[in-house]
């Protein structure tokens, strides 16, 4: 009935706003009409070659940009004209401050500056003498504008060369002048003849000249050769260029400040010579020994733009400094007389306070109907040791219950734990790597954690961890996790007998709480194509490899009981597992994503696991999967809870788990996204489970999957997202054959969550 309710109001929700769209005609004044859109189709005699980028270019050219339009409806414009009333009302002014949209009328077109604009641009391009016709179409108090080109054939390049004499300079620019972007048959591009010029001073900048400008070179074109549209062109040195722009320059000293701040720039300073690198700093503040590594630098070397912001950037990421900021400094007392000028380099370091405290309180509300506070306190000292060590200890308590909607109504689970990380800006290991990193310095962290879980009516769970690996970017897009050790020992206690009825008929489940020892090695693989903004279509790729027990089984020792292997009297876990996350982010327009996902994981138990710890199983549904399902509910296989023996004390898991997910994201105004998908995926168990019937991979998996459909709404706040997603079952996998697929709308899912899913 409240589902009932709700589709009624939304209705007449979206009934009052279309009218109230159709209203906005009314206050339009009589002599102007509303600028609704404008286009420009552009016509060719002959086959060109980016055509249609050139016409979206010349679309981004139609200024002013017309009024807002959402579902047929202007939104902001309403809100302006009913802020502009006699009375407009304190929510209508406040509504016009935050979306009012001042009104774009067509007498607000300038159609002269607009064609001369096109006109302009389609020649920078290489179109010539072309015919250009506007049209006005108006409608009722509406008008729009439709542009119409035919556009000639462009010029194309025959020949391109470089003209000068023989300095050094033009010796340098002809090296390199094979790479060029200007190729015979090019179309006459003033963007691209810019590319050019920008790539010519990236280059010799790579080779010292370090003031060298791209705007001290100039393009000529000639098309007195030909009668067909091609042009020669020459490209050279301007006139009266500075001198000291035509010579490389040297790196003659390094000048390091670890500690630099405007407070103590006037305090006493030690000065310490280390690897031909000075460093200047108050009370030794960072050990030269432990800085060196990251500063690629030279003494001697040709200057070098890159290396310099490698080098930057390497500083940055130990995580002890606010700002890194590398000056040079031209230095005239000693020219050399091989042709080079000479450079001091000044590293001015500015720190992050050495300590700092962070609190964090969480209302957690799940779609598994728990809900709860959780309170986080996290404590950073950094540059411990003098060497950009940090140390983080952190300490949580949560408590959760569930208040409705299940059968277990009245659970509640009270967590608390302590961690601490001590993270080196370096390589901890007994083999020395004689290759430098390059893109960035390898960070070793470790670990010690534990964790108390108290699930009320069921039992209590405490564990113990221990961590000691390593990461590194091996450049923007790739990151690499390996951690050798990899240990955590569980201990579940306090069990009541109705719990102890559950895993009595359940024995894979018992078994997967008594794995008490784990222990074992795992590596990350991450390619991320998403930290570039300017890709228009971006590739996401993580692969996780755990092994656990296979080195402890050479040293084992086989228990006389159930014929185990253990260590220091524990029985270990043995078991291979591995996942793959494939993303597609595909751009369209300017701020309108698709994203696919694809999912795929598998964990296989040996020796002395039959099955996996429950630790490490897979679990499917919930606001980071299949959005239909509540969390961690859906599986493995055809299993139903409601007709099981398990009952639903604890979450579905399995050892196999596949999704698949389509997103497609809008915007629908300012921080307001929206967003419609659908889901797939389930988990399953490799081998049969009396206590979960059906829940075995087998092929028909396909017909096995939970699907469920969806809208969203996001808030998406400079990168800081709240989430809302809806969701409904296409398909149940636990109902019989030829009753599963059904769209059932009588009882959504909404998802609530901080981030996009995927």
């Amino acid at each position: 009935m409240k589902i009932e309710q709700s589709i009624k109001y939304f209705l007449t929700l979206l009934l009052l706003g279309v009218l109230q769209a159709c209203s906005v005609k009314k206050y339009i004044p009589e002599d102007q009409w509303l600028y609704t859109e404008g286009e420009i189709q552009l016509n060719a005699d002959t086959t060109v070659a980016d055509l249609n980028q050139v016409s979206r270019e010349l679309q981004s050219l139609l200024k002013p940009e017309p009024n807002t339009k959402v579902l047929g409806m202007y939104p902001g414009l309403w809100v302006h004209y009913m802020a502009q009333r006699e009375k407009p009302g304190f929510i209508n002014r406040w509504l016009n401050k935050k979306i009012g949209e001042e009104p774009v009328y067509l007498s607000d077109i300038d159609l002269e500056r607009t064609q001369e604009l096109i006109n302009n641009r389609l020649e920078n391009r290489g179109f010539f003498r072309n015919q250009l016709t506007s049209q006005v179409n108006k409608k009722a108090k509406t008008a729009s504008l439709a542009h119409q080109v035919a556009v000639t054939k462009p010029y194309k390049l025959a020949s391109y060369q470089l003209e000068g004499d023989s300095l050094p300079i033009i010796q340098d620019i002809k090296e390199k002048l094979g790479n060029s972007l200007l190729r015979p048959g090019t179309r006459y591009d003033l963007q691209r003849f810019k590319m050019e010029r920008e790539r010519i001073d990236q280059d010799l900048k790579a080779r010292g000249y370090y003031n060298f400008n791209a705007d001290f070179l100039i393009f000529e074109a000639d098309t007195n050769q030909y009668n067909n549209k091609q042009f020669n062109l020459f490209l050279r040195l301007k006139r009266d260029v500075p001198k000291k722009s035509l010579v490389p320059y040297r790196i003659n000293s390094i000048q390091v400040f670890p500690n630099y701040s405007v407070a103590t720039d006037s305090l006493a300073k030690d000065t310490v010579q280390y690897e031909e690198i000075t460093y200047i700093q108050h009370n030794h503040f960072f050990k030269p020994k432990r800085l060196a590594p990251y500063i690629l630098l030279e003494e001697g070397e040709t200057y070098a733009p890159l290396k310099s912001k490698l080098t930057s950037n390497r500083l940055a990421s130990i995580g002890t400094y606010k700002y890194v900021n590398i000056r040079y400094k031209e230095d005239h007392s000693n020219l050399e007389t091989d042709g080079y000028s000479k450079l001091d380099a000044y590293i001015y370091l500015s720190p992050l306070n050495k300590r700092s405290l962070r609190a964090e309180l969480q209302a957690v509300s799940k779609s598994n109907n728990f809900a709860g506070p959780t309170l986080s306190l996290t404590y950073s000292n950094r540059n411990l040791f003098r060497g950009g060590e940090t140390l983080n200890i952190t300490g949580n308590v949560g408590y959760e219950t569930q208040l409705a909607g299940s059968n277990s109504t009245g659970l509640s689970s009270t967590q608390f734990g302590l961690k601490t990380d001590l993270i080196f800006p370096r390589l901890l290991s007994f083999v020395k790597f004689k290759e430098r990193f390059r893109y960035a310095v390898p960070k070793t962290k470790i670990s010690l954690g534990m964790e108390h879980l108290n699930r009320s009516k069921l039992y209590n769970l405490t564990s113990f961890s221990y961590i000691f690996g390593y990461g590194w970017n091996e450049n923007r897009y790739v990151y690499h996790e390996l951690n050798p050790l990899n240990i955590n020992y569980v201990n579940l206690s306090n069990t009541t007998a109705e719990f102890e009825t559950i895993l009595d008929n359940n024995p894979l489940l018992r078994s997967s709480f008594e794995q008490q020892f784990i222990a074992g090695l795992n590596y990350s693989f991450t390619y991320n194509e998403l930290v570039d903004p300017k890709k228009k279509n971006a590739l996401f790729f993580n692969t996780n490899v755990d092994l656990a027990g296979n080195t402890l089984g050479l040293f084992g020792k086989k228990s006389t009981e159930d014929g185990d292997k253990t260590i220091l009297g524990l029985a270990y876990s043995q078991f291979a597992k591995t996942d793959i996350d494939l993303r597609y982010h595909w751009r369209v327009g300017s701020s309108q994503t698709l994203v696919g996902r694809l999912f795929g994981g598998i964990g296989v138990p040996y020796g002395n696991s039959s099955t996996l710890p429950f630790s490490k199983q897979y679990f499917s549904g919930g606001p980071y999967s299949v959005r239909a399902f509540r969390i961690r509910s859906l599986g493995p296989g055809t299993y139903n809870p409601e007709t099981g023996d398990a009952g639903s004390f604890f979450d579905q898991s399995g050892d196999i788990r596949l999704e698949a997910n389509l997103e497609y994201r809008f915007p629908i105004y300012s921080f307001l996204k929206g967003a419609v998908f659908a889901d797939a995926g389930n988990v399953w168990l490799l081998k049969e489970n009396e206590a979960l019937p059906g829940g075995k991979f087998t092929s028909s998996f396909m017909e096995e999957l939970g699907i469920g459909v969806g809208a969203g709404l996001r808030i998406d706040i400079q990168s800081f997202v709240l989430r809302f997603d809806l969701a409904a079952p296409l398909q149940k996998p636990y109902l019989p054959k030829g009753d599963r697929f059904e769209l059932d709308f009588s009882q959504p899912i909404l998802n609530f969550a901080i981030g996009y899913p995927f």
